[in-house]
C-alpha cells in the first residue's frame, strides 16, 4: 500500500487525539436469539423486512463476531431479510469452558443448522474475510452431498485467500504494512503519550485503529471500523484444520450464481478473488482506493451492484 510508506510529517491521523468522531450507532435487530439445533448455542439477529427475501451474512475471523460488519452492511436490509449470526468461538457465541478444537468443518456444519433453524430459504449467502472463504466451504460440502440446504447463491466480500500459499502471501504484506514507518511512527506516538491515563477509553480506540490500519487503503479510515476482538484459539486451530487448501478445483465444479467484489488496495492478493470469480464463471469487481473493508471504504462502490445482484439471483 503506497502511501503507507509516506514518511512523516504527513502522518494519517492523530494517534493521540483526545476525542473520536462518534461512531454510528448500531440499531438494535428486530429480533434476535440463539440457535436451539447447533452442538453450542450460537448468537443470531435479525435486521429488516421478516417478509422479505432473506440473505445469511457470514462474518470474518475466524473467532470474530457480526458486530464489526455494522451499521454499515445494514444496507442490505433496506431489500432483505437480513440474518447474521457469530460464529462458534466469538462473540457472543464463545463458550469458555469448551476448549475442544473448532475446525473449519464445525463452522460449516454450523451454516447449515443456522440456515435451517432460521429458515433462509431460498439461501443465499455473503461472506466477508473469512466469512467469504467459510461460503466458499459451504458450497463446496453442499456439492458433494456433505451438507444441506444448498446455498442458491454466492456474494463474496474480499474473501479470504483461496489456498495456502495466497494466504501466505497476504500475511507476509500485512506484517509490512504494519510494521512500516507510518504505523510504526503512530505506535510509538501512541506508547509516548500519556492517552492511557488520561483516557482509557480513547486509548483501546486508538490501538484498535492502529492494529487493523494495514487493512485499508487509507488508514485514518480505521476510525470508522466498529471496534471487535478475535479469539485467538479458535482463529488458529480454525487455519490450522484447513491445512494446505485449494479451493479452486472444487470451485470449478460449482454452477450457481456468483458475485465477487475485492479492494484494489486489500493486502490480501487480488489475484486470489480474480481466480475465484473465474473458476466460479463470472468477473470480479474492483473497487479503486479500497482496502479489505469495502462496506466502510467505498459503500457506494459496494453495495449498488451487490444489491443488483442479491435481487437478480
Amino acid at each position: 500500500m503506497q502511501h503507507l510508506l509516506v514518511s512523516r510529517p504527513t502522518l494519517p491521523f492523530d494517534a493521540t487525539r483526545a476525542h473520536t468522531p462518534p461512531m454510528p450507532p448500531i440499531p438494535p435487530p428486530r429480533v434476535d436469539g440463539f440457535t436451539t439445533t447447533t452442538p453450542v448455542p450460537l448468537y443470531w439477529a435479525e435486521y429488516g423486512d421478516p417478509d422479505a427475501t432473506p440473505v445469511l451474512v457470514l462474518h470474518g475471523g475466524p473467532g470474530a463476531s457480526h458486530d464489526y460488519l455494522l451499521p454499515q452492511m445494514l444496507a442490505l436490509a433496506e431489500q432483505h431479510r437480513v440474518i447474521l449470526y457469530d460464529q462458534r468461538g466469538g462473540g457472543r457465541s464463545r463458550h469458555d469452558d469448551d476448549r475442544e478444537a473448532i475446525g473449519w468443518r464445525d463452522q460449516v456444519a454450523d451454516v447449515a443448522r443456522v440456515a435451517t433453524e432460521l429458515g433462509v430459504a431460498p439461501l443465499r449467502l455473503v461472506g466477508y474475510s473469512w466469512g467469504g472463504l467459510l461460503a466458499m466451504l459451504y458450497a463446496v460440502e453442499s456439492n458433494a452431498g456433505h451438507e444441506s440446504p444448498a446455498p442458491s447463491s454466492l456474494a463474496l466480500i474480499d474473501p479470504a485467500p483461496v489456498d495456502r500459499a495466497l494466504r501466505e502471501e497476504f500475511e507476509r504484506e500485512f506484517a509490512r504494512r504494519q510494521s512500516g514507518p507510518v504505523v510504526s511512527a503512530l505506535r510509538d506516538e501512541l506508547n509516548a503519550s500519556n492517552l492511557r491515563e488520561r483516557d482509557p477509553e480513547a486509548y483501546r480506540q486508538r490501538a484498535f485503529e492502529l492494529s487493523v490500519a494495514g487493512y485499508f487503503a487509507d488508514p485514518r479510515r480505521a476510525r470508522d471500523l466498529t471496534p471487535f476482538r478475535v479469539t485467538g484459539r479458535v482463529q488458529q486451530s480454525t487455519w490450522a484444520s484447513l491445512g494446505d487448501y485449494d479451493l479452486l478445483p472444487a470451485l470449478r465444479a460449482l454452477h450457481l450464481p456468483a458475485f465477487v467484489v475485492h479492494g484494489r488496495q486489500d493486502p490480501i492478493p487480488l489475484a486470489s478473488s480474480q481466480a475465484v470469480a473465474r473458476a466460479l464463471g463470472t468477473v470480479c469487481v474492483v473497487l479503486e482506493d479500497c482496502g479489505h473493508v469495502p462496506y466502510v471504504e467505498q459503500p457506494a462502490g459496494l453495495f449498488p451492484p451487490l444489491l443488483d445482484f442479491l435481487k437478480a439471483s
